[in-house]
């Protein structure tokens, strides 16, 4: 039976619209609607040689992979310094620093890339930030002061996924939704919890029964999205045991899908669409298509089609839905550019090698992606599923450690977090 996806149909993650005024923000972890896309128009179709100019570039912001959100005139992420981990503002007029906030102990074994993951979330006056030893805090945005702060570890019990000795910590942005704010702290009897974003009190935990072998217990390294699928809101995410739905209202455990998991780490935030759900994981372990569908008062999810490694895999990087087509960077710590057909599973063209070494973080904006390698150079690829076109690439200026923060694209510029810099590039047409 041939299985369709409506033509037109609108990626919707945060169950609500934007208004316009708002498009030149970047409020939280991969833009407006959690999808990796920006609204704005007018930008450069092709970069001259060297790439677009820069605006300015912000110092001393730590170690860290934190992306950046971004909100009236004011740059955020998240950085350490010796044994504490920040909350950082920057101007973005100029890249000065505005504030600094600790929100706890910083994450320093060498092994496994110490310094900041997560991105934080502004909603009105207020940031919420999430460190990698699991404390969440909500601080003003005008001055850095601590409102509230919780930590999932001693408050709920919460753990990453563990395997072969990893543990890379947590490394979720955390869900603005309404009056909550909503995490994954991983723990059985506290898989996912809602908090009441003015005060930090529990709204509800969900529980989470067993849903296959494949994957470990715990949370994941990818973040949250909302679906409507089925006719019923829920959070849809990737879990150590793979991917999951809880519903919104009240917590409650509506689906869960094992076969995507792997036992190391699953990063990519997934897709949603409609009733549909597109996850993928690396470590040779592939990529799925489900749909949701009312069952009762809940909702259950079947199998479209899986796709094995060797066609796709989303090591971390991210994946970008538009106009029926994803695109992503492919292989187990490789960043080779994919454009496969949602509907079918069918590999549009890629994957493709080029200058780019191992994996790429993505984001799209005016008609290009926009892929970051971890080696420091910077693709412009154009968005079409007809064949692999490049227009222009450039190089992140000394880079040492990976390069793996995702690009965001605001106000007419790109900005790369790179360690202890932020780099803000013009790259408006005119």
């Amino acid at each position: 039976m041939k299985r369709l996806i409506p033509s037109g149909i609108l990626l919707v993650s945060l169950g609500l619209f934007l208004p316009e005024s708002s498009f030149a923000q970047w409020p939280q972890w991969r833009g407006p609607n959690r999808d990796g896309k920006s609204p704005e128009s007018g930008l450069l179709k092709e970069w001259p040689e060297g790439g677009p100019p820069t605006a300015w570039t912000a110092e001393g912001l730590g170690r860290g992979f934190s992306s950046v959100s971004l909100a009236n005139g004011r740059v955020f992420t998240m950085g350490d310094f010796d044994d504490k981990q920040f909350v950082i503002a920057i101007n973005d007029d100029d890249g000065s620093i505005l504030w600094k906030t600790s929100i706890g102990e910083s994450w320093s074994d060498a092994r496994f890339y110490p310094g900041s993951r997560s991105t934080p979330t502004v909603d009105g006056d207020r940031v919420y930030a999430y460190g990698t030893e699991g404390t969440l805090a909500c601080l003003k945005a005008d001055n850095g002061e601590v409102v509230w702060q919780r930590n999932v570890r001693e408050d709920f019990g919460g753990f990453m996924m563990v395997a072969r000795g990893v543990n890379w910590r947590f490394a979720e942005s955390p869900l603005v939704d309404g009056n909550r704010v909503v995490v994954t702290p991983g723990a059985p009897k506290a898989v996912m919890v809602a908090l009441d974003k003015t005060s930090g009190e529990e709204i509800w935990r969900a529980s989470m029964p067993e849903i296959g072998e494949q994957g470990s217990d715990g949370a994941g390294y990818s973040s949250i999205v909302i679906s409507h699928g089925g006719g019923l809101k829920q959070y849809v995410q990737l879990m150590g045991r793979g991917l999951v739905g809880i519903r919104a209202e009240d917590g409650e455990f509506l689906w869960g899908y094992n076969r995507i998991a792997n036992e190391v780490a699953n990063i990519a935030t997934p897709i949603v669409t409609g009733d549909f759900v597109f996850g993928s994981t690396g470590y040779q372990t592939g990529a799925a298509l489900l749909k949701l569908s009312r069952d009762g008062d809940g909702v259950r999810a079947e199998e479209v089609y899986f796709l094995p490694a060797d066609t796709f895999q989303n090591h971390h990087g991210g994946l970008i839905f538009l106009d029926g087509y994803i695109y992503t960077g492919t292989g187990h710590n490789r960043g080779f550019p994919l454009s496969v057909r949602m509907e079918t599973g069918e590999v549009a063209w890629g994957p493709v090698r080029n200058e780019g070494r191992d994996s790429a973080a993505i984001a799209y904006a005016d008609g290009r992606l926009y892929f970051r390698y971890q080696n420091g150079l910077v693709v412009l690829i154009d968005a079409t599923p007809e064949e692999y076109r490049e227009c222009g690439s450039f190089e992140i200026p000394d880079v040492e450690d990976p390069s793996w923060p995702h690009p965001v694209v605001s106000g007419g510029r790109l900005y790369l977090r790179e360690q202890g810099r932020l780099f803000s590039y013009d790259i408006r047409a005119e």
